[in-house]
């Protein structure tokens, strides 16, 4: 039997690990890079362990201890088939869990409820429980999906100013800022499209919601066109006996005042975050072990 539970929270920008007693009391976190094992399962791995023996060393526990932890491990990339399954054979811990990292987000978020959550960051996806039973919607990436997201709300942006520099679409205050930015020199706006990545078009985002909040034509077009997409999610995603709506990520906040009234009785804050989420789920894989 383990003596202690361990939560993982990795992505493509870092990973978050926490060690806790077999109650669930966290007793010490650590961080190391990132852990997208789509991407990279061999660094995956590494960054996984390195974070493991910080929360290890911040608890002052032996490092290396792994097989005495139960863990579970929320991490991007897990979704795709067989690729959850290859990380488990490489970890080293007395038992574990690899489930995505909508998963843990689910869990912190709303706890056992059934509900749907929302994560709004640089991409969106959906993660609805219902009778134990949880699905997912969206999150294929920013090429062809993660509408909402902050990356596409950038892109849209750069779109309608590039239209407005050409005299296509009306110039706004917020297309005027977002030209500004590239010295009003579209060819600089090319460059910079031609090797972007979701997080650079993501950090255009925070200008649309600016813009908005002083009724900026533009800001307001292209936020409720987001609006319009994520309410069609939910439409799809939600149902009457999900009384929990909860919208995550660092846009999340600011969407929710945007949505509907038949969503807004459904609204609450976040728990917790998605490492509290990932602990809660290794303490309930731990239970279970105990059990059985």
């Amino acid at each position: 039997m383990a003596d202690y539970i361990l939560g993982i929270d990795g992505g493509g920008t870092g990973c978050r690990a926490a060690i806790a007693d077999t109650s669930g009391k966290v007793l010490g976190t650590g961080q190391a890079g990132p852990a997208n094992i789509m991407t990279d399962m061999d660094t995956s791995v590494v960054n996984i362990l390195a974070a493991t023996d910080a929360a290890l060393l911040a608890a002052e526990l032996p490092v290396h201890a792994y097989s005495r932890i139960t863990a579970c491990l929320g991490l991007a990339g897990a979704n795709v088939s067989g690729v959850a399954a290859q990380l488990q054979q490489a970890l080293p811990f007395a038992q574990s869990s690899v489930v995505s990292d909508g998963i843990i987000a689910l869990q912190g978020a709303i706890g056992d409820a059934d509900g749907v959550v929302v994560i709004l960051g640089t991409g969106s996806v959906y993660i609805s429980r219902s009778n134990n039973t949880v699905t997912m919607k969206g999150g294929w990436g920013f090429k062809v999906s993660d509408l909402g997201g902050g990356a596409r709300l950038g892109q849209k942006l750069i779109e309608e100013s590039l239209l407005a520099y050409d005299g296509i679409y009306q110039r706004s205050p917020l297309s005027n800022a977002l030209l500004a930015h590239f010295n009003d020199e579209p060819h600089a706006i090319v460059r910079f499209a031609h090797d972007a990545r979701p997080n650079d078009f993501g950090q255009f985002a925070p200008l649309v919601f600016e813009y908005a909040a002083q009724n900026d034509p533009l800001a307001d077009k292209i936020l409720k066109q987001s609006v319009e997409t994520i309410e069609a999610a939910l439409d799809a995603s939600m149902h009457d006996d999900q009384p929990v709506l909860s919208l995550i990520g660092g846009l999340g906040a600011l969407y929710g005042p945007r949505l509907s009234a038949r969503y807004q009785p459904r609204l609450r804050a976040p728990q917790a975050d998605a490492l509290t989420g990932a602990v809660a789920l290794a303490a309930k894989l731990h239970a279970q072990t105990a059990q059985s």
